[in-house]
């Protein structure tokens, strides 16, 4: 039986990989789990949530590091773990730095790849930043290319990837979302919405900081200012830049909620009872779309442009007018509310880490 090491250091990143553990262990693989710690506290918060407890953390995050800290610090305390371990394969996710230095560090061993959410592309190398450049690089080096959508495949093939080296399998974050949502879920911010349409607003990629960000939060705080019939639950990232721009546009605001990072279970939770989302995240545009949630991106770009073909996700930047208008449309168009909702999930059916296993495992 093949031994797995999956490597991975943020929140997103452990919310799609947590299900696959499960699902390799279950086979009976040895599946080890290291861990980075690139975002120390909403890591632990997603491990705790799915009951996990990794064999190695590299606990790289210190206060004010820049990527090259962050990077650096993954090469020199990775290869330790893979001469401990000596895995047959690693696995890591998405596009993260974490994800980036650890195939890296894979490559210069000779320990192959296996990349889950492989593919993704905006084309643009500045956006999302550093994101674009890490799939990209993580791509490059890997031997096993998990690609969510027939889309992000041919992303692949169009670079020249060995077709035997890529499969489609729908997103992992479907298979987690089985693990997290329930029925009686609670929560005070569904109490303080009563009555009015619950929103739910989040905001953190380095390209929207500054002006994009502060033009994003000035739009949520309109509309907050001139409809009485929402209410905005907005879970501030723990990015000073990120927290410093929506407590000075949205504290204090009426009908607007600001609250620390949420834990996966209620943010799943809240993101299940939302009316809509507005947000500049990559991993919430799959999980919206899995649960028929609209989702207005407040980006120019994305990577996941299925989602905007099935019309569930709508592109509106980061102008305030834009983002205004399509909020209310939302709000104030049944049709295009109902037309949104219900668009066909591009991100696969649930059974994404059974494929993986499938793939690795030989149908074990």
């Amino acid at each position: 039986m093949k031994k797995l090491l999956l490597v991975f250091g943020t929140r997103p990143e452990a919310i799609k990989l947590c299900p696959l553990v499960y699902e390799l262990r279950r086979r009976g693989a040895e599946a080890v789990v290291c861990v980075t710690g690139q975002h120390r506290r909403m890591l632990d918060q997603a491990l705790a949530a799915f009951r996990l407890t990794p064999e190695h953390d590299l606990d790289v995050s210190r206060p004010g590091q820049t990527l090259t800290d962050l990077t650096t610090a993954v090469l020199e305390r990775l290869p330790p773990v893979l001469a401990a371990e000596r895995p047959d394969i690693v696995l890591v996710h998405g596009d993260t730095t974490t994800a980036f230095a650890a195939a890296l560090a894979c490559y210069y061993a000779r320990v192959p790849v296996g990349h889950v959410e492989a593919g993704l592309r905006t084309g643009d190398i500045f956006a999302p930043y550093p994101e674009e450049f890490n799939r990209r690089a993580v791509d490059a080096v890997s031997r096993y290319l998990f690609a969510p959508t027939a889309e992000n495949r041919a992303n692949l093939l169009r670079e020249g990837a060995d077709p035997n080296r890529v499969f489609v399998t729908g997103n992992t974050v479907v298979d987690a979302l089985a693990l997290t949502v329930r029925p009686d879920f609670t929560h005070p911010a569904l109490d303080e919405a009563a009555g009015r349409r619950f929103l739910l607003v989040t905001a953190h990629r380095r390209e929207s900081l500054g002006e994009p960000m502060r033009r994003m939060f000035a739009a949520i705080r309109a509309l907050a200012a001139e409809r009485e019939d929402v209410y905005i639950l907005c879970p501030v990232h723990e990015n000073p830049a990120v927290r410093a721009a929506a407590y000075e546009a949205l504290g204090g605001r009426e009908r607007v909620r600001l609250t620390e990072p949420l834990d996966v279970e209620a943010f799943h939770n809240l993101l299940a009872r939302s009316y809509f989302v507005l947000t500049d995240s990559g991993g919430i545009q799959e999980e919206a779309s899995a649960l028929g949630r609209p989702v207005l991106v407040m980006r120019d770009v994305t990577e996941r442009p299925e989602g905007v073909a099935a019309g569930g996700l709508r592109l509106v930047g980061t102008d305030p007018e834009t983002i205004l208008s399509a909020s209310r449309q939302l709000l104030d168009d049944p049709g295009t509310y109902d037309a949104m909702a219900r668009a066909a999930n591009p991100y696969g059916d649930g059974t994404a880490c059974r494929r993986i296993a499938d793939i690795l495992l030989g149908g074990a």
